[in-house]
C-alpha cells in the first residue's frame, strides 16, 4: 500500500511567507489502475513534494502560479515524466500538475491531440 504523500519544506515554507497554514494534499499521485504500471514508484512526487502538485481550496493566483512553477521543475528532473503525463492525458487527470502540464495545458494537449487526429483522418 503506498504512503500517503507529505508536506515539502518549500510549500511550508512559501505558505509560512504568505501567512497560510500548509496545503493539505488532497489524494496521493497513484494511478487510477493497476495496469497503468509500476512508473508512479519511481516518480519524484512520491517522495517529498507532493504538496507543490494540488491546489489548496481558495488558493490565490500568485501563489498557485509560484506552486505550479515549482512543481513543474521537479517534474522536469523526473525519470517517469512522460509515463506520468501520458497517464494524466489517458485518464484524463482533472486537477493538478502531473507530468509537467496544469490541468488547463493538458487540455490544450488533448485538443491538439483531438485536431490532429481529425486532420489525419482528412486527408487519408
Amino acid at each position: 500500500m503506498p504512503h500517503p504523500p507529505r508536506q515539502s519544506l518549500q510549500v511550508a515554507a512559501v505558505q509560512s511567507l504568505q501567512g497560510r497554514p500548509a496545503a493539505v494534499v488532497p489524494k496521493p499521485r497513484v494511478p487510477a489502475r493497476e495496469e497503468d504500471g509500476p512508473w508512479h514508484a519511481d516518480a519524484v512526487c512520491r517522495r517529498d513534494e507532493a504538496g507543490l502538485f494540488f491546489a489548496p481550496s481558495k488558493e490565490p493566483t500568485a501563489a498557485r502560479l509560484s506552486r505550479e512553477d515549482a512543481a513543474k521543475r521537479l517534474c522536469a528532473r523526473c525519470p517517469v515524466m512522460v509515463a506520468c503525463r501520458e497517464h494524466a492525458l489517458i485518464q484524463p487527470e482533472p486537477y493538478g500538475v502531473w507530468g509537467g502540464l496544469t490541468a488547463a495545458e493538458r487540455r490544450v494537449v488533448l485538443a491538439r491531440r483531438r485536431r490532429r487526429a481529425g486532420e489525419l483522418r482528412e486527408a487519408s
